[in-house]
């Protein structure tokens, strides 16, 4: 963090920081639409090549199993229910890399999730690089 970052104590969010987290939340919400997950096409624009994911269910996905196999993944039927996302949180840590934080709603089952965003160039656009689910017991609140 710069010192002129910091102002009176306060940390000043920058126009980078905010158009950063901005895409990397338009591009979460894209990998929640159904017309999305079922495109392979889709799918690979908005994953790192590196991606790498450990699921609510604990299993750990690579790029070319998700690219493959997203549109079978719940969320991905037009007609069947969709996710619900709240409370995004973003930060960007250093240049061309976004952490992002938000809970969902499926099923009536909730999860806490965190992905990390990365922009290598400005032809590559953000990707998501790394993703985790965590299920939030219903006792939990």
């Amino acid at each position: 963090m710069r010192r002129d970052d910091v102002r009176d104590g306060v940390r000043t969010v920058t126009d980078e920081e905010t158009e950063a987290v901005r895409a990397a939340i338009q591009g979460e919400l894209w990998l929640m639409d159904p017309a999305v997950r079922s495109s392979r096409g889709e799918t690979m624009r908005l994953l790192d090549p590196e991606f790498a994911e450990v699921g609510a269910s604990g299993r750990r996905y690579t790029y070319e199993v998700m690219v493959a196999e997203l549109a079978d993944h719940p969320g991905g039927a037009e007609d069947g229910p969709l996710y619900e996302p709240s409370g995004f949180r973003g930060v960007l840590l250093a240049p061309g890399l976004v952490h992002l934080t938000y809970e969902t709603r499926f099923e009536g089952r909730r999860a806490r999730r965190s992905s990390l965003w990365r922009r290598r160039d400005e032809g590559s656009g953000w990707r998501m690089y790394y993703h985790q689910g965590t299920p939030v017991p219903p006792e939990v609140p």
